[in-house]
């Protein structure tokens, strides 16, 4: 089993990597932040305070960290530390899973990116433009009304941070004098795409789009496993010959005003949503460690059409000690005709950390044979109390473990919190005790 650190683990692309590997038997993960965020929340192997890149003590602490926690891998997971790291890789005493410098270099700078490709017929049109383009009447001197709209971006930069749409001289006027980094190209109208590929040895072995439906700060939040076209696959093999990539890497599309393709930009890194490919078979993070690793591999992935929807998601981090939880059963384990499969991911939760599982329910029929027909293991409980409805739940519990009480039923979480002066829980609280950690 190799170590891995994974810097900064709170962002989307540390946390789709945690997705990624965190059932893998061949590595055990490291999450490092240099600021607390959520990445704390699903780590069980947290590393906080790492200093920012631009700290002239980040190498020596990384270095501690590697000999301290036996790290065999870095996974940097996001664009200006996969560049860093690609920098000191020399100086690490730990592998660390990026690209060669040179590809890094490129791909993190859109002006560089476009040059090494120019002549490319998917390379938009760029406008040399910049603070000096304006003469004394605010003119720009090689643009004409008719070009516009004009696309603002920084020049270095990730997601939809910092770009515009110019409309007017005025526009880019204000703009640039606002930031004097950004880069002008061509206005491209239509839909974008993402194509994840993977490369090893210098070959592309894998490369499909998928459709940007819904976009949230720059992040896909919806999308769409699409078949890929030709055009676009001889665009990959394109990139793919003239950069190295080791692993994973994925470049961004748009279509002009002619309905051709215009490239975005190209980051040879894990892209957050990649967990839409992943979940047709091709798990980009392992793949990449894999060949990082010198392990041959090879690729399969399920044709079927598949949608993706992304969301806020809640964890939690509840200051709470108990050994023993007590449950209802009807509308608690059982609820509208189903088993609560939430909860039972956190009873198995609970037989993980040892805690005990007392079923406690008023259950009219043979709790046994209903259990026995849900295919719930009685085993599953640590002790099964059969109450009539007249029985007063708490006088058939105690206080001889540290105890917390599930039960739909207001009143009777009521009369337990008030008789036994112990933590209750309905079933929408449920998630808060659940430890997302690995």
């Amino acid at each position: 089993m190799k170590n891995v650190l994974v810097f900064p683990c709170g962002s989307e692309i540390g946390l789709e990597i945690h997705n990624a590997l965190k059932y893998s038997k061949d590595f055990k993960l490291f999450g490092g932040s240099s600021v607390d965020d959520h990445g704390k929340f699903v780590y069980e192997n947290y590393i906080p305070d790492i200093p920012f890149i631009d700290d002239e003590n980040l190498l020596d602490y990384l270095n501690k960290i590697i000999d301290e926690y036996d790290i065999d891998l870095i996974y940097p997971s996001h664009d200006d530390v996969v560049l860093k790291l690609a920098e000191l890789k020399d100086d690490l005493n730990a592998h660390v899973v990026v690209s060669n410098d040179e590809t890094c270099d490129i791909c993190r700078s859109k002006s560089k990116t476009y040059a090494y490709f120019k002549g490319c017929d998917f390379i938009p049109k760029m406008y040399d433009i910049s603070i000096d383009s304006f003469d004394e009447l605010n003119h720009v001197k090689s643009i004409t009304e008719g070009e516009f709209p004009i696309f603002l971006k920084p020049d270095i930069g990730q997601g939809a941070k910092g770009v515009a749409i110019a409309n007017s001289v005025d526009d880019l006027r204000h703009h640039f004098f606002e930031n004097p980094g950004l880069i002008a190209v061509e206005y491209l109208p239509n839909d974008e795409f993402t194509i994840d590929c993977f490369s090893a040895k210098g070959e592309l072995l894998y490369c499909e789009m998928r459709e940007r439906i819904r976009v949230k700060d720059g992040i896909s939040v919806n999308a769409i496993t699409i078949k890929t076209e030709e055009t676009v696959r001889e665009i990959a093999e394109t990139i793919n010959s003239k950069l190295t990539f080791d692993g994973a890497w994925f470049f961004q599309l748009k279509k002009d005003g002619n309905n051709q393709y215009k490239l975005l930009e190209i980051a040879p890194r894990i892209a957050g949503t990649m967990a839409l490919h992943r979940n047709t078979g091709i798990n980009f993070p392992l793949l990449t460690l894999y060949v990082h690793l010198g392990v041959d591999v090879s690729i399969i992935a399920n044709k079927n059409r598949l949608t993706i929807d992304r969301a806020l998601t809640n964890r939690f981090n509840y200051e709470i000690d108990y050994d023993r939880v007590y449950l209802d059963f009807d509308d608690t384990v059982f609820v509208k005709g189903k088993i609560n499969t939430y909860l039972m991911m956190f009873l198995y939760q609970c037989v993980n950390e040892g805690k005990e599982i007392i079923l406690i329910t008023k259950h009219i029929k043979d709790i046994n044979e209903t259990l026995k027909g849900l295919k719930i293991d009685i085993n599953l409980f640590d002790e099964i109390i059969r109450l009539t409805k007249e029985d007063n739940k708490s006088e058939y519990m105690d206080n001889e473990k540290t105890s917390i009480f599930i039960d739909d039923s207001f009143s009777e979480r009521l009369a337990i919190s008030n008789e036994l002066d112990i933590p209750v829980f309905d079933l929408d609280a449920i998630e808060s005790l659940i430890d997302w950690r690995m």
